[in-house]
């Protein structure tokens, strides 16, 4: 199996050595392509109309200078493993949940779905935190349970047109409950808010709560609260059956 990693972290990120670990008792093919800095927030952004460069640092490790993860995928499924593309696209580890509606904005989620619209099996992966507690990451559910979440995956996979995204608690490790296949939180409103800066004249945006309610039996709650890992199918293919049945009805009038 040829496994292609990336990240939005950037390519010396502590997570990406994590991936790499995770990857490499899976393979002996495995390749590193990943921005030269931080892409968070990048989610399946492409940088059009403005020349990038590959930078090679190692051994099938190479970094793309200002390019974005999904940029990454495209470089290394269609240039550096054009003879054979990866079966695999893996994207993380992230440093930090992603979860419900922040999936869309998620640089992490972005490589893993380019990965699948390229034709490989895309899984995005994070560790989760505990922001109000520490800004430091524990890497151990992530380093412990991350091949098996693959494996497991991999194994309950169709013909299903998705990509896979993945979330390991912050509990310590003999405190993982075990694996569970969850729907994301649909929040009732976007999360991102404008946040004013104490510099005079700036701002930010951000989240600066989780909206609520939440449901109990969604990605959210399951891996806070149930201290499991989260896996949730995102279909690549964003039609609303429903509300294309419904528009099938209609028609110009005045004509």
């Amino acid at each position: 199996m040829r496994i292609l990693i990336t990240n939005d972290d950037g390519v010396d990120a502590p997570g990406i050595a994590i991936m790499a670990q995770i990857a490499q008792s899976l393979s002996d093919d495995v390749w590193i392509v990943a921005p030269d800095g931080n892409q968070s927030g990048a989610s399946h952004r492409f940088t059009l109309g403005r020349e990038l460069a590959l930078e090679e640092r190692g051994p099938r490790r190479f970094a793309v200078i200002g390019g974005s993860p999904a940029d990454c995928v495209v470089v290394g499924m269609t240039h550096l493993l054009d003879d054979k593309p990866a079966d695999l696209v893996l994207s993380g580890v992230n440093a930090g949940q992603n979860l419900g509606d922040i999936v869309n904005c998620s640089g992490t989620a972005g490589g893993a779905r380019e990965g699948a619209l390229q034709g490989a099996i895309g899984i995005a992966m994070s560790q989760s935190m505990n922001y109000e507690v520490s800004r430091t990451v524990d890497w151990s559910n992530a380093s412990r349970y991350g091949a098996a979440t693959v494996r497991a995956i991999l194994a309950a996979k169709g013909g299903d047109d998705v990509f896979y995204n993945v979330n390991f608690p912050f509990c310590s490790p003999d405190e993982v409950a075990g694996i569970a296949a969850v729907p994301h939180q649909r929040f009732a409103r976007s999360p991102f808010r404008y946040y004013p800066s104490d510099n005079a004249g700036k701002f930010f945006v951000a989240i600066p709560e989780t909206p609520t309610p939440l449901d109990p039996e969604s990605d959210f709650e399951v891996l806070r609260k149930g201290n499991r890992i989260t896996v949730t199918p995102f279909s690549l293919q964003q039609s609303h059956g429903a509300a294309l049945a419904r528009l099938g009805t209609i028609a110009l009038k005045g004509r």
